[in-house]
């Protein structure tokens, strides 16, 4: 089973990228829901549908998203680390992918309690401050992505 799994690294890899489209999807998409959000009356029609669409978005495709991206992650990491031994996750491109996992997940759960604010009738900040942090995530993935590719201070 071990030998199976560590001969499974395209797989992994193909399922992973996967996982990670899923939940860029929603953690850009999210965002610009609260840039629309922001604009609606309290307790409107409006406002009750974009709660159902951020409720679904978040619990249906982001958080699932997140986990299947963090498993097969994981999984990369197992094989890496048999394969090339585990000194990789010290090399700086590998920091670099986890510093960014660090602020994809923390901006994951800034989402997630905006969301709860919306809710709770509440709306934590401006249309504008959303407008101009929508692409944050983004950027971590530019900068994850040529940090992986590259392999950069290998």
């Amino acid at each position: 089973m071990i030998a199976f799994l560590l001969g499974q690294y395209d797989l992994a890899r193909g399922l992973h990228i996967i996982a990670v489209i899923a939940w860029m999807a929603g953690l850009l998409y999210l965002p610009r829901l609260y840039v629309y959000h922001s604009r609606t009356a309290v307790g409107s029609e409006t406002d009750q549908t974009f709660q159902v669409m951020e409720r679904r978005l978040l619990r249906g495709i982001t958080n699932p998203a997140m986990i299947v991206a963090y498993v097969f992650g994981a999984w990369l990491i197992w094989i890496d680390g048999h394969a090339r031994g585990w000194g990789f996750l010290l090399k700086p491109w590998m920091l670099t992918k986890i510093v960014g996992i660090v602020f994809q997940t923390g901006w994951h759960h800034f989402l997630g309690r905006a969301r709860k604010a919306f809710a709770r009738g509440e709306r934590p900040h401006s249309e504008r401050f959303w407008r101009l942090t929508n692409e944050l995530p983004f950027v971590a993935a530019i900068v994850m992505v040529l940090a992986v590719t590259t392999e950069f201070g290998n």
